[in-house]
């Protein structure tokens, strides 16, 4: 007759290490996710003319325009300016974001592939 309620070879052990192990990960992608927050990630549009910070929450913090771009005759130019350099400053907060994420479940140890 099989038992019941357990698993054969000590697999309660083995899955008392896998729940420490995930509150560790949780845990550090806490740190990880304060850490990115905190950061500032800054672009250029307009070979430097418009300048866009954003931070780590994709947060818009500092916009700094060049007095030359300022044209009252060409506003869509200043728009565009402006949109660009903070889509690429939300893309490189992004881009921290999802390295950090990239290393955090490499610390699995999945190997890239799951093992079935």
């Amino acid at each position: 007759m099989a038992k019941r309620g357990g698993f054969p070879g000590g697999m309660p052990g083995n899955m008392n290490n896998l729940m420490k192990q995930a509150q560790r990960m949780q845990r550090q992608m806490e740190e990880n996710q304060k850490e990115l927050e905190t950061r500032e990630f800054t672009a250029k549009a307009g070979g430097g003319a418009v300048e866009v910070t954003v931070t780590g929450k994709k947060e818009i913090t500092r916009i700094k325009l060049s007095q030359e771009v300022v044209d009252p005759e060409d506003i869509e130019m200043l728009e565009d300016l402006v949109m660009a350099a903070a889509n690429e400053a939300l893309r490189m907060a992004e881009e921290a974001n999802a390295e950090i994420m990239n290393k955090m479940a490499g610390g699995l140890g999945l190997g890239g592939g799951l093992p079935f």
